[in-house]
């Protein structure tokens, strides 16, 4: 069967004009990896934290009755501290003159100088120590309370998963393990910031800072607690996961710092900050696939 006939002005598929000389065309862009493309920039982690403490803190304003209900704990562990720091008060002065002998042969102003520093530095790494422990013997005392509030934010959310097969005995036993071990790390911590708050300028100005950014990450670490425990995460696992998203960790952490230093903030914003911490665990910690929603919640691929 003979070729047909294709003009010379008219190439075809088999009959392409030959190359023309000229530059060699650009590489293609490479498209970026769709994890890292869909993933936040740490800068906007540490605003989505803070993101997480307000939607807490809505849930509980939509939901009065877990509000009281979470108040409870954190009276009782409040009353305690409240004593402890007022008795610290008025002790400072004697404490920071022990601390400081040895400015005893100083000039009077230069003493007196060192011990106000010792007096802020102590009372503050007090702080910090009470801020840091505060959440952990709250959620230690209060956990039949915060357990509650936490399931009812996961079944808003479209279901909590069940409740891991663990003896109750066991369970109080590694709470209080935890307790003492977050407890044993914020005083490490507290000697530190009390030895660099004697720098000058910056022991009153940046090392504030960092102390808050350091208390925010453990106490997200305490408050998210309840919701990845009961997937099955015991501690070393749960830190692991808060290293991985720790912009977005410290984020929550700090604005629940700065909430919980305002007076009775710890505890007004209890009850909020464990609902956000649950939203946080479910929505970004917890890496298992969602329960599927219930008539009018959302799905999966709404987180």
């Amino acid at each position: 069967m003979s070729q047909p006939h294709v003009p010379p002005d008219r190439p075809g598929a088999w009959n392409a004009p030959p190359p023309q000389p000229g530059p060699p065309p650009l590489p293609e862009p490479r498209p970026a990896p769709e994890a890292e493309a869909s993933r936040p920039s740490a800068f906007k982690d540490l605003f989505n934290g803070v993101g997480y403490l307000l939607r807490g803190i809505g849930w509980v304003a939509r939901h009065p009755a877990q509000w009281l209900f979470g108040l409870i704990p954190a009276l009782i562990v409040l009353a305690l501290y409240a004593a402890a720091l007022v008795y610290l008060a008025f002790e400072i002065d004697d404490l920071a003159g022990w601390v400081t002998q040895f400015a005893d042969g100083w000039a009077d102003a230069a003493r007196t100088s060192a011990r106000v520093v010792a007096g802020i530095a102590l009372y503050g790494s007090a702080l910090f120590l009470a801020l840091i422990t505060f959440t952990a013997v709250t959620l230690l005392v209060g956990d039949p309370f915060y357990e509650a509030i936490a399931v009812r934010v996961e079944e808003s959310q479209g279901g909590a998963p069940p409740e891991p097969d663990v003896p109750l005995i066991v369970q109080i036993g590694r709470a209080i393990k935890d307790t003492v071990i977050l407890g044993a790390v914020a005083l490490m911590f507290a000697v530190v910031f009390f030895a660099c708050g004697f720098l000058p300028v910056v022991g009153q100005t940046v090392v504030p800072v960092i102390a808050a950014l350091v208390s925010g990450y453990f106490l997200a670490g305490e408050l998210t607690s309840i919701a990845l425990e009961r997937r099955g995460l015991r501690r070393r696992e749960r830190f692991a996961r808060l290293k991985a998203d720790r912009p977005l960790v410290v984020g929550f952490g700090a604005a629940t710092v700065v909430v919980f230093l305002i007076p009775l903030g710890a505890v007004l914003a209890m009850p909020g900050a464990v609902a956000g911490a649950t939203l946080l665990a479910r929505e970004r910690l917890a890496d298992e696939p969602e329960l599927s929603a219930g008539p009018g919640g959302p799905s999966p691929s709404d987180h």
